[in-house]
């Protein structure tokens, strides 16, 4: 299947799933993916290791200057680094998941963030996810998909995530979090999380991987008459 050089803009609330999702299908075409979601976690654990979130998570403003020494970038095999420093298992954590909606809702972090996304899709051929990709970094994204599901199911899911990394969390805790981000992704004054006009809504409450494969493929081949 011959897909031109597009960019595919993925958004959805926490916990659908976007970031695997994303990564199947950049695989099954052949494209570069990119996590966006991963780059503002990243800005989040800076910000905490440098001090620069309260007990009380106030947000200092020395994490606006501080971002020119940030160097976030995404390494050969598609994993998120801090200078040499691999990162992506510590912005999983739920210290991080706790605090990265305030930050990503600074619209300087948004402008640092959006920049790099920018610089690696300067090509096209790319996939990536987050809150507003379709809508605000790339709105004229050729392909976009908006993916829903369950709060029940999107808190079961990221439960799972975390216990098979080891951790210990609460069910309760996770849907609480989890409601916590989708009001603040919703209604930051930068860039809200919602649906752009011309995406594709996918629930994928009851669906698998392949399901959902199949059905972004089937749409991908009826938008751009391809086989």
């Amino acid at each position: 299947m011959k897909i031109p050089d597009i960019i595919i803009a993925i958004d959805g609330c926490s916990s659908t799933g976007k970031s695997s999702f994303a990564k199947l299908l950049a695989g099954k075409l052949s494209f570069l993916y990119l996590d966006s979601g991963a780059l503002y976690r990243g800005v989040t654990l800076f910000a905490q290791e440098q001090g620069l979130i309260s007990k009380d998570n106030a947000i200092s403003d020395c994490l606006r200057g501080r971002l020119s020494e940030l160097d976030l970038h995404f390494d050969g095999q598609g994993r998120t680094c801090i200078g040499d420093r691999c990162v992506e298992k510590e912005i999983r954590s739920m210290e991080v998941s706790s605090q990265v909606s305030p930050i990503s809702a600074l619209a300087y972090v948004r402008e640092f963030v959006d920049a790099r996304l920018h610089a690696f899709a300067a090509h096209g051929r790319v996939v990536m996810d987050g809150r507003d990709i379709g809508t605000a970094v790339f709105p004229d994204a050729e392909f976009k998909i908006f993916m829903t599901a369950s709060e029940e199911v999107r808190a079961q899911r990221r439960f799972d995530e975390l216990v098979s990394k080891g951790e210990n969390p609460k069910i309760e805790d996770v849907l609480a979090n989890l409601r916590e981000r989708d009001y603040i992704d919703s209604h930051r004054e930068t860039h809200p999380l919602c649906r752009a006009a011309d995406a594709f809504e996918l629930d994928n409450s009851e669906m698998t991987f392949g399901e959902e494969l199949a059905w972004a493929i089937g749409v991908l081949q009826g938008k751009f008459n391809v086989l």
